[in-house]
């Protein structure tokens, strides 16, 4: 049985971690920032010393894409400096670190699936910060530890795309979802199980970079008309360009990511979107 700290714990992954945690040995301590801010370094290897924490899964992150361009410091802290504080304490203290990243560290203009070793080039303030994390955590190189890098997540918990598209369709009788931004939705219940899967099998020399989500590609318009369709709500959904709807913040336009690694080294199968969308939508009570 393992001492488990998984940070973030009110976000989408980390309640989805939650509640798969109700059937699982381990011993898990769920926090946020309230109960243990990761940005305070003593605190944190404080706690994880009394603790006697075996592996950390940070869930946390700054994620107000928009929001981050003029907060720039507050995502830095949480995306980069904390993630560097965890990975020291990690490697002082011998524990397996598990941290969820982005797509957004790539700058979209791809024309094939994103391979981890591709060159990283953020185009906004949030990718910047989570990059900045990602090679902090590279450099001080924890033992047995691996970063994820995920994409477009949603859940029945937190704020996400598919519960705005829920309550918008209910409201309206039609909406404008951006076309020319392609990726692939995670569900962050599938999320958490692979993580959980993964993490008796950890054991690495060098931090190893891997990319996750849901099988399959689809735009936001195609997501919108999807929720709609296995929710049976009657909203028209008309494409629009993202010139048409313009964000503080950069979004990349091709944000596929390549699996192969994540599910050669470890032997995981991975759902297509669609499917994990409708399971999601039935956890909700918006399936049918």
């Amino acid at each position: 049985m393992s001492n488990i700290l998984v940070t973030g714990a009110n976000g989408q992954v980390g309640s989805e971690i939650r509640e798969l945690s109700l059937e699982n040995e381990h011993k898990f301590f769920f926090t946020d920032s309230q109960d243990l801010d990761i940005c305070d370094k003593e605190r944190t290897e404080n706690f994880c010393k009394e603790n006697c924490v075996d592996i950390i899964i940070n869930c946390a992150a700054y994620t107000a894409v928009d929001k981050a361009e003029s907060e720039s410091e507050s995502a830095d802290s949480v995306n980069h400096l904390a993630v560097k504080y965890l990975a020291e304490i990690s490697k002082k203290q011998n524990i397996k670190l598990i941290h969820i990243s982005t797509d957004y560290v790539f700058d979209g203009r791809n024309f094939r699936p994103y391979v981890e070793t591709d060159v990283s080039n953020p185009q906004g303030v949030y990718g910047k910060t989570k990059l900045d994390g990602e090679n902090a955590m590279l450099k001080i190189n924890p033992e047995n530890s691996m970063i994820i890098r995920t994409s477009w997540v949603y859940s029945s918990y937190g704020t996400n795309f598919v519960k705005t598209m829920l309550r918008l369709g209910k409201e309206r009788d039609e909406l404008g979802v951006i076309f020319d931004q392609v990726g692939t939705p995670t569900y962050a219940g599938d999320l958490a199980e692979t993580i959980l899967a993964i993490l008796p099998q950890l054991n690495n020399k060098n931090v190893e970079l891997y990319h996750y989500s849901n099988e399959g590609v689809c735009s936001w318009y195609d997501f919108a008309k999807a929720i709609f369709e296995l929710s049976e709500i009657g909203c028209d959904v008309n494409s629009i360009e993202t010139k048409e709807y313009p964000t503080p913040a950069k979004r990349p336009h091709y944000s596929l990511l390549n699996k192969a690694k994540i599910k050669r080294e470890y032997n995981i199968t991975i759902s297509y979107w669609r499917d994990s969308l409708k399971k999601c939508l039935m956890n909700m009570g918006e399936g049918k």
